[in-house]
């Protein structure tokens, strides 16, 4: 007798098991199919379409439509209803709330305003930093930069207002609904990445030259952080208490007020010290649209290459910068804690006791910082100025002068990296592109990524472009591999973070236009000096990201690693850094973002490309030629941003592989 056994069909379990086999299987495979088929759309392009730069056919002039909007702005800037009855009274707003605040920095006079700043931090940071606050302000003074201090930081003061407003609402938008998250993230990219120089244009076109302009370009400047920040404690809540505020009957608005801000406070504060970071930064670049200030005191010694006059209005700058960023982050450490006993009495005390300084100092006369109590720094610095340039330029034994080290940078490393980057065919520079987009993202990633690209060659850019991009490219590997090696050391050995924190802290504060002179003085003009001047700027977050990674490891990992006899070697390579990865990939995002902001400042010491082409346009008065490079930097750092930042579908399907 013969049995016959009929097969049973794969029930859903079995099916979905196999499904998601083939699917780890695909993922693990990713890396060699995308390979392969980049090869072989390689192959077809070169059949099909052959080689070269962008086709001309394929691209757009816009100036004669932008020229035509610059036009129409000055001619109707003094009637139009648009100007009259909108633009005219939020310029009146801006030029009264700045002369409101700067009239009360005046009126409590060095004394008061010195007081209060003691007073604020030791109420919420203790002793340590009040004395702090209190030698910062002292320091100004002392450089004889008082008034100039009282006029950034009354500037700054309504900007960072404007920027939190203005942050907050699109926060609260996009962390509250998924389509406006969606629709503000590249509005935001935009915000970022677009140069400052390249929307101070505009800006100016429509607000002529002074203070509110140079107000609105800091908001659009030092919006984004907060918007993001806010978005991401608000989508970040906990969904336990949200599930249990609604259980208990809370309605949307309740549920916002009493459970998602409070949840997000960490994040809020945090956008604050961001937005405050970020005006800072634009204190010098806004001067050039008439800010005024300490920012107009360093871009006047620098027009005069006085290294000494702009040292000395900078470092009032990178003063109030620390003072607020230690204030700030004080106050987000001190978010959930304990209320200390009697703290509106310790409030109160604060505000009479300034209230009684400031009464002291108006009736001895003397609300100005006295001339007698200033210390000149100009002539010592430039001094060494000059004799680094004399002794370091050129004519070092052995290891050769920093003129030397430009030279060989660029002819070793730029030259050969903008020749092949415009060597490339147009379709091979694209198709590359998605190809890495692709790898570390999804379809959509790798499609805005080439469209990205390809704007850009549309804008008629092409070349500029990728010079501009080769020194993005040069610069982030440099920044990299100084920045990953201070942040992992420092990460390593708590006595070099406290050493770095410092100096980190002044690289990141300090405005870009101060240490242009010295890069400049040192390296020469050229592309070499711009992408010192990026490495710079971009080197601290670089570096606090990865020590941040680093130190954020499991110590449990690190145990048991150690307990199986793994040396510091083995530790650091084999548990620390795949770990920290995400933080890594983060510090990478960063820096291709820093660098690409200071891409602009390079055009003004010989860096060319794109940055030049944006700096002419403001000069110039061009808009078309200034906000079409804006665009197209805008288009690197969105194509750069999508190659370097892994989506967080992309991130969890890595996981789980």
């Amino acid at each position: 007798m013969t049995t016959t056994v009929t097969p049973v069909p794969p029930g859903p379990t079995a099916a979905r098991d196999a499904g998601s086999g083939a699917l780890r299987a695909l993922a693990r495979h990713r890396g060699r199919l995308i390979g392969a088929g980049a090869a072989v759309a390689l192959v077809l392009g070169a059949v099909l379409l052959g080689g070269g730069s962008w086709p001309s056919a394929l691209s757009v002039d816009l100036s004669g439509p932008l020229e035509r909007t610059s036009d129409w702005i000055i001619d109707n800037r003094d009637g139009h209803p648009l100007f009259l009855y909108f633009l005219g009274h939020v310029s009146n707003v801006v030029v009264v709330s700045v002369r409101a605040v700067y009239l009360l920095l005046l009126a409590l006079g060095w004394a008061g305003v010195t007081a209060a700043a003691g007073l604020v931090a030791w109420r919420v940071a203790g002793v340590r930093l009040a004395l702090t606050s209190v030698a910062g302000f002292a320091v100004c003074g002392v450089l004889g930069m008082w008034v100039p201090t009282m006029q950034t930081l009354a500037l700054m003061v309504v900007a960072v207002a404007a920027s939190v407003m203005l942050g907050g609402l699109l926060g609260l938008a996009a962390g509250l609904s998924d389509r406006m998250h969606r629709i503000l993230r590249p509005v935001l990219d935009t915000m970022q990445v677009l140069p400052a120089f390249a929307y101070l244009l505009p800006v100016v076109l429509v607000f002529g030259i002074g203070v509110p302009a140079a107000v609105l370009a800091t908001v659009v400047y030092a919006a984004p952080p907060m918007a993001r920040l806010t978005a991401l404690g608000l989508r970040g809540a906990d969904a336990g208490v949200m599930e249990a505020a609604a259980s208990l009957g809370a309605t949307g608005r309740q549920r916002l007020l009493t459970a998602r801000l409070p949840l997000a406070r960490k994040e809020l504060l945090l956008g604050v010290n961001q937005s405050i970071m970020m005006a800072l930064g634009m204190a010098v670049i806004a001067s050039v649209i008439g800010a005024g200030g300490l920012g107009d005191r360093v871009y006047q010694a620098l027009a005069s290459v006085d290294v000494g006059a702009a040292l000395a209005a900078g470092v009032p700058i990178v003063l109030l910068a620390v003072v607020l960023d230690r204030v700030t982050a004080a106050a987000g450490d001190r978010i959930g804690a304990a209320p200390a006993r009697r703290a509106g009495l310790g409030w109160a005390l604060a505000l009479a006791v300034t209230a009684v300084v400031a009464v002291a100092g108006r009736l001895s006369e003397r609300l100005s910082w006295p001339d007698t109590w200033t210390v000149g720094i100009a002539e010592p610095v430039n001094g060494a100025v000059d004799w680094m340039t004399a002794h370091l330029y050129s004519g070092v034994p052995v290891v050769g002068g920093t003129a030397d080290w430009a030279a060989r940078f660029t002819t070793w490393v730029l030259n050969p990296l903008r020749d092949g980057l415009q060597w490339l065919p147009w379709w091979a520079v694209l198709l590359t592109v998605g190809a890495l987009a692709l790898l570390i993202g999804t379809w959509r990633t790798a499609a805005t990524a080439v469209l990205a690209m390809a704007a850009i060659g549309v804008l008629g850019v092409w070349g500029p472009a990728l010079d501009t991009l080769s020194q993005v490219l040069a610069a982030v590997a440099v920044t990299l591999l100084l920045g990953v090696a201070l942040g992992v050391a420092a990460a390593r050995s708590t006595r070099l973070g406290r050493a770095l924190r410092p100096v980190l802290d002044v690289f990141q504060t300090m405005p870009q236009f101060v240490y242009l002179i010295p890069v400049v003085a040192l390296f020469g003009v050229g592309r070499a000096p711009a992408v010192a001047a990026a490495v710079v700027y971009a080197l601290p977050a670089v570096v606090r990201i990865t020590a941040q990674g680093v130190r954020a490891v499991d110590p449990a990992a690190l145990e048991s690693s150690r307990s199986l006899g793994a040396t510091g070697r083995q530790q650091l390579f084999q548990v620390q850094l795949p770990l920290a990865r995400p933080a890594l990939l983060l510090a990478v995002n960063q820096g291709v973002v820093l660098v690409l902001a200071v891409v602009v400042i390079g055009g003004l010491v010989g860096g060319g490309a794109l940055g030049y082409d944006a700096v002419f346009g403001l000069a110039q008065g061009d808009l078309a030629t200034g906000l079409v490079a804006g665009a197209a930097i805008v288009c690197l750092g969105l194509m750069l941003d999508r190659v370097t930042q892994p989506t967080e579908r992309r991130a969890l399907a890595g996981k789980g592989a």
